[in-house]
């Protein structure tokens, strides 16, 4: 089964929204998410996302917290998907050799980040389509 994990900068934001989401749309991979920064660490996932997850009935863990991403991580995930392109480009750096190939930009274009912007509906609805479209490029 294939392992696929979320990165943004604090991991309270898109990448536990992109987790939740993709987990709500398909049980065939194993899916976590992480922060590219300790900055959160231990943080519980942001009120905004959490209103988001309730108001689109997307399941999630109230006992989730931000983790910054390890060594270990980059080679236990299959898939590093990058939240905006300073996150690959952030991920990029950290990366122990020959794990580099596993990052990605998660949809093609960076997902603003709605702790800077305040708009969690449309961070939302980026990820949503971004997972829907990672579910039909990992189907082909």
């Amino acid at each position: 089964m294939k392992k696929i994990v979320f990165v943004c900068l604090g991991n309270i934001c898109r990448s536990p929204m992109a987790e939740f989401v993709m987990k709500d749309l398909t049980d065939q991979y194993e899916i976590e998410s992480r922060a590219t920064s300790s900055w959160e660490h231990g943080n519980p996932i942001h009120k905004g996302t959490q209103k988001i997850f309730r108001t689109h009935g997307v399941p999630y863990d109230l006992r989730k917290t931000s983790l910054q991403i390890s060594d270990q991580d980059f080679h236990t995930f299959d898939l590093i998907l990058g939240m905006d392109e300073s996150n690959v480009a952030d991920l990029k750096q950290m990366a122990p050799a020959g794990t580099e190939h596993k990052i990605h930009l998660f949809a093609g274009e960076s997902v603003p980040d709605p702790w800077y912007t305040g708009d969690f509906e449309e961070t939302y609805r980026r990820v949503l389509a971004g997972c829907q479209e990672w579910i039909n490029r990992l189907a082909e």
